[in-house]
């Protein structure tokens, strides 16, 4: 990723990014908080711009990366310090990484975080913070209506726990806003910390 054209002098031929500083832009919050939808609208923003972005969907991921985890304790970390590794490699190379990744529990993020900092790239923890009951109501992918009928069991936030960021970096208020105005507040933030 990065800087393409480099090679045999026709760099010059490429317009400059606004800003080829990367950074991973980590989204996480209850199913149904509206992460990847929040993600997907931010990066159009941002590719409109000119930046290179790069939106590392939790269910792709599941799919492609982490295929034969389960939902345990040991494998949600797992699965989340993997994609932390790929988010790191791509930020480092000036790409703005977009990870809508529920990523429950504290320390897992905090692991994503130290990997972050001990190779100088910026990690920022955005809290979509969106109340249960409004989750369940979206209910995208019929997870809470499974739950309640008793086809699943081990659901975010309902039987098996989140641990909300204490002190993220930004945290989105999403209930009764539409999904461009959070878009918008999330993209304040990054323009103010020189990465929009």
């Amino acid at each position: 990723m990065g800087r393409r054209g480099s090679v045999g002098g026709t760099a010059a031929a490429r317009p400059a990014a606004p800003c080829e500083r990367g950074a991973t832009v980590w989204l996480t919050g209850l199913p149904s908080a509206g992460k990847t939808t929040l993600a997907f609208a931010l990066a159009e923003r941002l590719r409109a711009e000119g930046h290179e972005v790069e939106v590392l969907d939790g269910d792709e991921i599941r799919e492609f990366l982490s295929k034969g985890l389960g939902f345990s304790r040991e494998d949600r970390h797992t699965n989340v310090t993997r994609i932390g590794f790929v988010a790191e490699k791509l930020a480092a190379h000036g790409v703005k990484v977009l990870a809508p990744v529920i990523a429950p529990f504290a320390d897992s993020r905090a692991a994503v975080r130290e990997r972050h900092a001990a190779a100088g790239t910026e990690f920022l923890e955005i809290h979509v913070a969106t109340p249960v009951e409004l989750c369940a109501e979206r209910d995208v992918k019929g997870l809470y209506a499974r739950q309640a009928a008793g086809e699943i069991s081990g659901l975010t936030g309902v039987d098996d726990p989140y641990e909300a960021p204490a002190s993220p970096d930004l945290r989105l208020q999403t209930q009764g806003r539409a999904v461009a105005e959070s878009a918008a507040e999330l993209h304040a933030f990054l323009t103010e910390r020189g990465l929009a």
